[in-house]
């Protein structure tokens, strides 16, 4: 029998029309693979720096403003009108120096009548202090005489008693004399003993009277100090600032009107980034320029509190004797976080806030930089801190990065 044979060019074209397209599939995918993002830049727009060995300075630049080291607020204690002003702001005044006067006629008869009040009580008690003084003489004057009938009933006693045992006198006499000493002696000791009774009850009437005079004395004594609040006083020697009062200008009681800068020295208080408040600590040592002289600084205060993102901090001189710093000046200072130790430094630069510093583009050639990755450490004011990634004598570019994130290929032209 006769075999059909099955035509071998329908078996060729199946291979083909599966494997063409393989083949054009896998030859895009590898022109893909070959294919690199590239962006082309003109040199003169490009900020390139080498990566160098050196010191790291860990160090917090700070612009600082120079405020006195104690600064005592004036406080109104009297509230009232302006009456009268005695000093102006930027005068040297000694403690109690008087600043102004104030005027409140209500509060000035309320210190009236409260010290007419007080004077009042006082003269009563002293009054009645003084009865129970008399009351105590005729007591004693009435203790006098009863003592002396005691002692003559006595006398008559004894004498009757020798006369009545001779017989020289009659019985109802003697009696009578026995009588009437007994009553005197009973009387004398009743009479005493109600006396010494008295005696303790006006003692102690009158402490609580001397004690309650006492008092009130105290308080007529601060009573009138407080009518000397109507003046305002310096509390302590120093520069007086931020005082400007109007005549008949009104202040609620505990208004603050001034400053005084107390001239014991002078202290620097500056605004920092949130980013350090967990690396800046109390004691931190620092420096300050001076009319290019270096004074050395501690930290002394730090305010948790961030604003804006930002807290205070406040830093003290080593020393007190420095004659060339005023109050409000700005100065650069710095603080140093650690030691200096030696690095590889690559210099700041835009780049950072697109990359984090996770990569940069190295220059491979003079006209070519390909993208590296890399990792930053610490950062000063100047210098990233380079881990790994870069070496010595590495030019990278340092200049903005942003949309580069998919390029791997930076040629520079010109």
């Amino acid at each position: 029998m006769d075999k059909q044979l099955q035509p071998k060019n329908k078996t060729l074209k199946k291979m083909l029309f599966i494997g063409i397209p393989v083949i054009l599939v896998i030859g895009l995918v590898s022109m893909n693979l070959l294919h690199v993002k590239q962006v082309n830049l003109n040199r003169e727009k490009l900020s390139i720096k080498r990566v160098v060995r050196g010191d790291f300075e860990d160090v917090v630049l700070l612009n600082s403003t120079v405020i006195p080291k104690t600064t005592v607020l004036v406080n109104v204690l009297q509230g009232g009108s302006v009456a009268e002003v005695f000093a102006e702001s930027g005068q040297m005044v000694k403690k109690g120096d008087v600043l102004l006067r104030i005027f409140n006629p209500n509060a000035e008869l309320n210190y009236l009548t409260q010290e007419t009040a007080i004077t009042e009580q006082i003269n009563n008690l002293q009054n009645i202090r003084v009865n129970i003084k008399n009351q105590q003489l005729t007591l004693q004057e009435q203790m006098l005489s009863i003592e002396n009938s005691f002692k003559n009933a006595h006398r008559q006693y004894v004498t009757d008693t020798n006369l009545y045992n001779n017989g020289v006198i009659a019985k109802n006499v003697y009696e009578a004399s026995v009588q009437e000493y007994d009553y005197q002696s009973q009387r004398n000791e009743a009479i005493k003993k109600s006396i010494k009774q008295e005696e303790t009850d006006r003692k102690i009437q009158l402490n609580r009277i001397n004690s309650s005079i006492l008092n009130m004395e105290r308080s007529l004594k601060m009573l009138r100090k407080n009518k000397e609040n109507f003046l305002v006083k310096a509390p302590v020697d120093g520069l007086l600032s931020s005082f400007n009062p109007l005549l008949g200008e009104n202040y609620p009681q505990g208004k603050n009107i001034a400053k005084i800068d107390v001239l014991d020295g002078f202290k620097l208080v500056a605004k920092v980034d949130e980013y350090y408040i967990s690396k800046l600590d109390e004691g931190i040592h620092g420096k300050v320029n001076v009319d290019a002289k270096p004074y050395k600084i501690n930290v002394s205060k730090i305010y948790p509190e961030v604003v804006n993102g930002q807290f205070e901090m406040e830093m003290q001189f080593e020393t007190d004797s420095i004659t060339d710093i005023r109050r409000g000046m700005s100065l650069k200072s710095k603080v140093f976080l650690s030691n200096n130790s030696s690095a590889l430094l690559l210099p700041k630069g835009m780049f950072y806030q697109s990359t984090s510093g996770k990569w940069v583009f190295v220059l491979n050639s003079e006209n070519e930089a390909v993208k590296r990755n890399v990792r930053i450490g610490r950062e000063n004011p100047f210098y990233y801190e380079v881990i790994d990634g870069l070496k010595e004598g590495d030019q990278v570019i340092t200049s903005d990065y942003d949309g580069f994130e998919d390029v791997e290929l930076v040629v520079i032209d010109g």
